[in-house]
C-alpha cells in the first residue's frame, strides 16, 4: 500500500510562505489549517514560484470575487416578537430592476442608501494543490482598477487555467492579460454585462421571446419577472429557550432558599 506524503504543519508552511513572499498577506484558518495568500506584487510570478519552488503542480480552479457590498447585511437576524427574523429593506445585490442601482438599508430617517464601493472591488482567486507535499493553497490577486479589472493569465504556468479564466471573464468581467483566447464561454453571443457582478440584476437585463408578427426572436427589457433575492440559511436565536432556562434556574434558586 502506498504511503501518503507527510504534510508540513500549517505553522511551518505559512512561515516559509511569509519568508519567500514578504509583501504578501499570508493567513491560516485554524483548526482546519487552510492557507490563504494574497499577492501584493506580480500575481503571475508569484504563482510561478509556487509551482517551481513549493511544488504546487496542480491548479484546481480559478474564479472571481466581487466585493461590492461586502460586509453589509441584507437580512436582519434579530429575534422579533414572533420569533422570526425580519427581511431588511433596500435593493441588495441582485434585487433590483434594469437601470436601477443596488442599495442597502440604513437607520431611520434615511431608510435606504447607496452601497459603499470598496477600495478594491474585483479579485481573481486560484486554488492550488501539491500532491507531492499534500498541501492546498488559496491565492488571491486584486485587480488594480475597477473600471477595467485586469490581472495576468496563468495559462503559461498551468495550461488548465484556460477555461477557468474564460469563465471568470464571462461572469465577472475580469480580463486575464496574456490569455490565448479570452472570450465568453457560458453566456450567449451578444450578451451584455457580467452575471456574477453584484450590480447585475438577478432577473437579467433583457428577456427573449418569439414575435409571431415579426416571425423572429426579439429582445426586450425584462417585464415579466419580479426582482428577487436568494434567502441565505439563517440559524435564528429563539428567546423562548433562554427564557425557559432562566425561569427554571429561578425556581431552583427559590426551592434551595426555602
Amino acid at each position: 500500500m502506498r504511503d501518503h506524503p507527510v504534510r508540513e504543519s500549517a505553522t511551518d508552511f505559512s512561515a516559509r510562505l511569509r519568508a519567500r513572499f514578504a509583501d504578501a498577506d499570508v493567513a491560516v484558518s485554524l483548526p482546519r489549517g487552510e492557507m490563504f495568500l494574497t499577492t501584493a506584487g506580480d500575481w503571475l510570478e508569484t504563482c510561478r514560484a509556487l509551482r517551481d519552488e513549493f511544488g504546487f503542480e496542480s491548479l484546481i480552479d480559478v474564479c472571481g470575487v466581487d466585493y461590492l457590498g461586502h460586509g453589509s447585511d441584507e437580512w436582519d437576524t434579530d429575534v422579533s416578537s414572533e420569533g422570526f427574523s425580519r427581511g431588511v429593506e433596500g435593493r441588495g445585490p441582485g434585487r433590483f430592476r434594469y437601470g436601477e442601482r443596488p442599495s442597502q438599508q440604513l437607520a431611520e430617517p434615511e431608510g435606504e442608501g447607496a452601497i459603499p464601493v470598496p477600495a478594491r472591488r474585483f479579485a481573481a482567486v486560484a486554488q492550488l494543490l501539491s500532491v507531492r507535499h499534500n498541501q492546498r493553497l488559496t491565492v488571491k490577486c486584486f485587480a488594480p482598477s475597477d473600471d477595467l479589472p485586469l490581472v495576468s493569465s496563468l495559462t503559461d504556468v498551468w495550461p488548465v487555467a484556460n477555461w477557468f479564466e474564460r469563465e471568470t471573464f464571462d461572469l465577472f468581467g475580469i480580463i486575464f492579460e496574456g490569455h490565448p483566447d479570452l472570450r465568453r464561454i457560458l453566456t450567449d453571443y451578444g450578451f451584455v454585462g457580467h452575471p456574477f457582478r453584484k450590480d447585475f440584476p438577478l432577473i437579467g437585463n433583457v428577456e427573449v421571446r418569439y414575435d409571431a408578427e415579426r416571425k423572429r426572436v426579439v429582445y426586450e427589457p425584462v417585464t415579466s419577472v419580479e426582482p428577487r433575492v436568494g434567502v441565505p440559511r439563517v440559524i435564528r436565536d429563539d428567546a423562548r429557550y433562554a427564557t425557559a432556562s432562566g425561569e427554571q434556574a429561578a425556581r431552583k434558586a427559590e426551592e434551595a432558599a426555602k
